[in-house]
């Protein structure tokens, strides 16, 4: 019974490292634990919906007025930065300050698969078919780009 209890306490202690409990002091510190990681990931809102991208992610949103192919666009609304061990969440956005920046170059302008719409009134001898299709933007997400300058307020990391 005592073996149980030790190989127990072992195996939350092991939890207890692995999963890092200990929160960064400042967002620059955070910053610099997601840095030193090999591949990461950001959750952003384009189009009105919340994506996970990660950089040369090709992503199709609904069609982007006043931008054509090879301009490039700035992700403003970062809802959370990460890698393999560690997440930045923002309340609600990370906020510019901190420094972390994205950008996406257009690739194209294009239209999706074409849409039928059947409208009929039964027993009125009305039918209507109404054909469509959705333009979209395809565009290419580059890199998560780190600026030296970094705030220093307290933020939360999950392991």
């Amino acid at each position: 019974m005592l073996a149980a209890t030790s190989s127990t306490i072992r195996c939350s202690l092991r939890r207890f490292i692995h999963s890092g409990s200990a929160s960064p002091p400042s967002t620059s510190a955070a910053l610099e634990l997601i840095r030193s990681q090999p591949s990461r990931y950001i959750v952003a809102t384009l189009g009105g919906r919340k994506h996970i991208l990660t950089p040369r992610d090709l992503l199709t949103v609904p069609r982007i007025r006043d931008v054509k192919v090879g301009d490039v666009v700035a992700l403003s609304a970062i809802h959370e930065l990460g890698s393999r061990e560690y997440t930045l969440r923002g309340n609600p956005t990370i906020p510019a300050s901190t420094g972390v920046s994205v950008h996406a170059t257009v690739v194209e302008h294009t239209k999706g698969a074409m849409e039928f719409i059947l409208k009929k009134k039964r027993r009125k001898g009305y039918q209507k078919l109404i054909q469509h299709k959705q333009p979209f933007t395809r565009l290419r997400i580059g890199d998560i780009e780190f600026s030296s300058e970094l705030d220093s307020t307290t933020v939360h990391s999950q392991a």
